[in-house]
């Protein structure tokens, strides 16, 4: 009951008109945390392992057997998912161990490159029974691509969903990775055009940059996939500094990201129940 199919809970957050969060994972405690706060909230959770956090650690499979190890003893449902991953080699040692979904990031390729690999990872994929995302255009923010001003053409949207067979699709609105203010300007009207244009359900990145009635008005719009990480990690890191701060010569790790773990876990409580309003 607890491991599901990304897809399977973002279809049905879309036919709702609500959204599912999918927070990353960097450490094990952050795994514990978001898990915590699905449970929390009793509602489903999406936990994202990017490339960036598999060169972090070295190497993809000891984060990846404990958080999948985690997911399977949820209360509440939660897919386990590679997110912006560029090599498919990754993506094939992910689905071997157990993922069932995968964001493949082709969009540093020209567009017939992208739809190619894309296509392929789809195949993929599917003998997998796993979830495929993909992403049109570049999302700001994310190693020097475009700036947040790039905006998704929903007619392209379309032809490149229908190309690659994914089953979501990320999209520029507006929003940038790794912001840590809640300012970013999204466009809605663009946001509904594009619902409107793609069978597929749409996947906001960036959304650490969001706000909270932004977000919701994101859902409404036609956003069925929430992904939001940095923010969690200001959280995370501002109750470590508020501990240390405290208690200057505590030493134990356990002691201090102890509180920064509970933190987390009720900011994703309050994240996952906003998305369903």
């Amino acid at each position: 009951m607890s491991r599901t199919n990304a897809a399977k809970l973002v279809l049905s957050a879309k036919s709702s008109d609500t959204a599912v969060g999918a927070f990353n994972v960097i450490l094990l405690e952050h795994t514990e945390a978001l898990i915590s706060g699905a449970e929390q909230a009793k509602l489903p959770v999406i936990l994202q392992i990017s490339e960036n956090c598999v060169s972090y650690h070295r190497s993809l499979k000891p984060i990846s057997v404990a958080t999948i190890a985690l997911a399977e003893s949820s209360s509440v449902p939660v897919s386990v998912h590679l997110d912006h991953a560029e090599s498919e080699d990754l993506v094939r040692e992910a689905l071997d161990l157990g993922y069932d979904s995968v964001m493949f990031d082709g969009s540093k390729l020209s567009y017939d490159d992208n739809v190619a690999a894309s296509s392929r990872m789809a195949l993929l994929c599917k003998s997998y029974g796993a979830t495929l995302e993909v992403e049109i255009g570049e999302v700001g923010g994310k190693d020097g691509v475009h700036a947040p001003g790039v905006r998704t053409n929903p007619l392209e949207a379309n032809a490149f969903a229908q190309a690659t067979g994914a089953d979501l699709l990320a999209v520029a609105v507006g929003s940038s990775h790794a912001m840590t203010t809640r300012d970013a300007s999204l466009d809605f009207d663009l946001i509904q055009e594009i619902a409107k244009s793609v069978a597929v359900p749409l996947v906001l990145h960036g959304s650490s940059g969001v706000s909270d009635v932004d977000l919701q008005k994101a859902v409404k719009a036609g956003m069925s996939k929430i992904n939001i990480a940095t923010h969690l990690n200001n959280v995370f890191t501002h109750e470590i500094r508020q501990v240390l701060e405290a208690n200057p010569k505590l030493v134990d790790p356990r002691k201090y990201i102890a509180p920064g773990r509970d933190s987390v876990a009720s900011e994703v409580a309050r994240l996952l129940t906003l998305l369903q309003n």
